[in-house]
């Protein structure tokens, strides 16, 4: 058996540039082993499990959807509201909420104090995102973000 104290791990803040985005975080499955965004077939784990702290004003991450994987939410401290496609939805400490792949999601702090959440997802064996309100592309497997260019399938093979 593998035991760590969460308060003790350290949290890892990251901010966009003008500071739009904002969080920080902490990762006990990384903490007890686990290989990051790896899962049972890369000899990481079938799930993780992250602690996030989002500021007054910021929001988690851009709006975007996994083509695999899912998130499962837990919110314990804060107010603020998840971005669907089907509009905004007020969260409180003590909300959960899931959001399979394919819904493009992302959470804004409304609050005056941080927003604290737990996620839990699984690791599916390749998982990319889409980023509706930019037209990008994140691929998992190449650790790379773009945009692409759409073209026709044959294109540029005869």
């Amino acid at each position: 058996m593998t035991k760590i104290h969460v308060p003790d791990l350290p949290w890892t803040e990251q901010r966009s540039p003008k500071g739009k985005f904002a969080r920080s975080f902490r990762r006990p499955s990384q903490a007890m082993g686990s290989k990051p965004d790896t899962g049972t077939w890369g000899g990481g784990w079938p799930f993780e499990l992250d602690q996030f702290r989002v500021p007054p004003g910021a929001i988690n991450y851009p709006f975007h959807s996994h083509s695999a994987q899912w998130e499962f939410y837990l919110v314990t401290q804060g107010t603020g509201e998840v971005r669907t496609p089907e509009g905004n939805t007020p969260i409180r400490a003590g909300d959960a909420f899931l959001t399979p792949p394919g819904e493009a999601h992302s959470v804004t702090n409304t609050g005056t104090e941080p927003l604290e959440f737990w996620v839990i997802s699984d690791n599916p064996i390749a998982d990319d995102c889409h980023y509706p309100d930019s037209g990008k592309v994140a691929m998992t497997t190449l650790a790379k973000t773009f945009r692409p260019v759409f073209t026709e399938y044959y294109d540029g093979e005869e």
